[in-house]
């Protein structure tokens, strides 16, 4: 174990941490996946879409009990908290695989809202293991980190449902053998490489941030690349084939396998620095000695008046350590908190009724659109980011207008969807996947910054009750009772709708919704600007943010 924390101090042990977790995140994307399997628990178990909205809800519920997760973040280290979140994941998918696939039973309606929420609760101990983790070894770069890191949990939902598509022809069982097994397995791999650096407080030279800028854009494009993959297998429909099938599946994991080539390049390249330094060290002692004690002194100086001065104060300001109690008695949490209800609840009500929009409006497969959601929600992540953490440095630009931005994006493609003209469910498909990727990507470095990472993964974990409650307000109340007021009884007890006029009232009022969200995020950014003025004047000096 010794070794392996020793690991985790080095530069290339601190970037294989991450790629574990790029994999991670990988397989974490599994409770946006409900509609590949609800039609077949919404047949076998007889259920009206309000009984099957129900469940999708438990599915989300189980995100409330991360609160759990963010609890343990800072008690207990990354590889437990990776442990319980496998251990779970396998128990709650593998009892909805046994009553998919008919082993047994179908279990009791509570007993499957409590497998359900199970399954949603194992992602967020993934979850919090590796963002808290990863937010602290890159405290500077938190931008990118989430980008990519949300990004690949966009991907998970495409890369699961295109493997089964094209080993197992969408079978519903198939694909809930693999939401139990795969994560365990991938889980089990990060415990070993996945833990937080010692030296991730620490300044780095220009060097070291090139290095870092370097492999975030690689990774980035490996993402790009395996996004570009997955949209072309979708959109030329070679699933029918078994043989291109496999070879497919074969080339994606060589894609998901390549971002190991990053600690590789950086194990490489801190050689070649050590054997540089080495040199020129015996010429610099004795300056740098002089240089060390009055930097140590003048420290010590900064450091006592920083003790006095948080005597003085009674209230952090934004920016600062917040704890979970002195966070929500800011109005930017509020802010924060109903601004992300509006962007994550309606995209989760999109998501998890695709199945029965997709019927309503005359597909008989929504396998497509589940993926079209996933990539293009990929996008918004990964882009997002990147593009947010440039506009940072550039102008300090805040972070929160990009919300704004996604949300009124979000509101025109239901408009879009409300139509119900040709096509319109593909486009909504992408502009929701694309506005939800986003608001996850945006919100969570968001958070850091306006109220820290000493109990980061706290506030993360009551930032993310959004989801279910989201998902119980606009996906279980709204779209299953509207659904239900225009459907019509089938013989085996339950209903079924075919119109568009069957979710055209969701999609109004989840718009209206956006709109709301938009003018939050506006005031949000106008409240936050000298915050982020600072951090882009802190970026500049290469001081590392506490």
């Amino acid at each position: 174990m010794d070794a392996l924390h020793g690991i985790a101090g080095t530069s290339w042990g601190k970037w294989l941490g991450f790629v574990t977790a790029v994999w991670v995140q990988c397989i974490s994307g599994n409770n946006y996946t409900f509609s590949n399997y609800s039609d077949a628990i919404k047949t076998l178990m007889g259920l009206t879409q309000l009984q099957l909205n129900s469940l999708s809800v438990a599915k989300d519920i189980g995100k409330a009990f991360g609160i759990l997760a963010g609890l343990a973040s800072d008690k207990l280290p990354t590889p437990v908290i990776l442990l319980i979140g496998s251990v779970e994941g396998l128990l709650g998918y593998g009892a909805q695989w046994l009553v998919v696939s008919k082993t047994i039973k179908p279990l009791p309606y509570w007993q499957m809202c409590v497998v359900l929420c199970m399954g949603g609760n194992s992602t967020t101990w993934m979850n919090t293991a590796v963002l808290v983790t990863c937010m602290r070894n890159f405290r500077r770069n938190r931008g990118p980190v989430s980008g990519i890191l949300k990004g690949y949990v966009g991907l998970s939902t495409a890369i699961f449902t295109d493997i089964c598509s094209a080993l197992f022809a969408d079978d519903p069982a198939s694909f809930l053998l693999m939401l139990s097994i795969v994560p365990a397995v991938v889980c089990g791999f990060a415990m070993l490489f996945l833990r937080e650096s010692p030296k991730s407080g620490e300044v780095q030279d220009e060097e070291s941030d090139r290095i870092d800028g370097r492999c975030f854009a690689a990774i980035n494009t490996l993402a790009v690349a395996i996004a570009v993959y997955l949209l072309g297998f979708d959109l030329t429909g070679l699933s029918s084939n078994k043989y291109v099938s496999k070879v497919f599946v074969a080339v994606l994991s060589i894609f998901l396998l390549s971002p190991a080539s990053v600690p590789i390049y950086v194990a490489i390249t801190g050689k070649k620095k050590k054997s540089e330094l080495d040199v020129e060290a015996p010429l610099l002692i004795s300056q740098d000695n002089t240089e060390t004690a009055a930097t140590t002194e003048a420290a010590a100086a900064v450091a006592e008046q920083a003790v006095e001065l948080d005597k003085v104060k009674k209230r952090p300001e934004i920016g600062e350590d917040h704890t979970i109690v002195e966070a929500v008695k800011t109005t930017e949490f509020w802010v924060l908190f109903v601004s992300f209800l509006c962007g994550v609840g309606t995209g989760l009500a999109v998501m998890n009724n695709l199945g029965q929009m997709g019927v309503a409006m005359g597909y008989s497969d929504v396998s497509i659109f589940v993926s079209m959601t996933s990539i293009w929600g990929f996008f918004g992540r990964i882009g997002s980011g990147t593009i947010s953490e440039h506009f940072i440095k550039k102008n300090g630009l805040p972070r929160p207008i990009w919300n704004a931005a996604s949300q009124i994006l979000m509101a025109i493609g239901y408009v879009v969807m409300a139509l119900a003209l040709p096509g319109s469910l593909f486009i909504g498909s992408i502009v929701v996947g694309i506005c939800y990727g986003v608001r996850l990507a945006v919100s969570v470095p968001t958070a850091s910054e306006l109220f820290g990472l000493k109990y980061y993964g706290l506030i993360y974990n009551i930032l993310i009750l959004n989801l279910p409650l989201g998902s119980f307000l606009f996906s279980g109340l709204l779209a299953g009772l509207l659904y239900d007021s225009q459907a019509t009884k089938t013989p085996d007890g339950g209903n079924t709708c075919v119109g568009a006029h069957c979710y055209r009232l969701v999609f109004i009022i989840m718009s209206f919704a956006c709109l709301v969200g938009f003018g939050l995020d506006l005031l949000l950014s106008y409240r936050t600007r000298t915050l982020y003025l600072k951090i882009q004047a802190s970026k500049r000096s290469q001081r590392p943010l506490k």
